[in-house]
């Protein structure tokens, strides 16, 4: 129960914030037509989304807690980089898109500094005989909609590789 209220004041603080900046930037001078635009543009950002959290994911190797191999080799096989893609990297930015594994093993890097480390990191992991997935984004789409069943609907619950944090 404590959660459950402390949620909904954290969420009522940032929806209130949210409208706030969106009214004094914009020049919205409802509340209506501000929710409307968040929610919108929301809904429009979800499409990165999906693609950042299943494309680059789905169908690779993922390692339970306790039997995990080193970082450096988790990384290489558990992620991939996306083909560069104008509006996903407008949208979600590189390290996100085309630089996803440098995000994994530098989620504080900008998406400028992951662009630069990424020629280095492609290599380090070549020259160890790791793989550095890179893959068109219509392959992957293709892969999530002929694998959909199994890797979407028969999968395990997340917490069954990764455990409740």
């Amino acid at each position: 129960m404590k959660e459950m209220v402390a949620f909904i004041i954290n969420f009522s603080i940032g929806l209130t914030v949210n409208l706030y900046l969106i009214m004094a930037l914009s020049g919205f001078t409802s509340i209506f037509s501000a929710t409307i635009f968040l929610f919108t543009i929301r809904a429009i950002l979800s499409f990165s989304y999906i693609h950042i959290n299943i494309f680059q994911h789905i169908g690779l190797p993922m390692y339970k807690l306790e039997s995990r191999p080193a970082k450096v080799y988790q990384m290489s096989t558990g992620v991939l980089n996306l083909h560069s893609n104008v509006l996903l990297n407008w949208v979600m930015g590189h390290s996100l898109i085309s630089c996803h594994i440098e995000h994994h093993f530098f989620p504080t890097l900008s998406d400028n500094m992951c662009l630069k480390v990424r020629p280095a990191v492609k290599k380090f992991l070549l020259d160890c005989g790791l793989p550095y997935h890179e893959r068109p984004y219509m392959e992957r789409l293709s892969v999530f909609l002929e694998k959909y069943e199994e890797l979407m609907v028969k999968a395990p619950p997340i917490s069954h590789f990764v455990g409740l944090q």
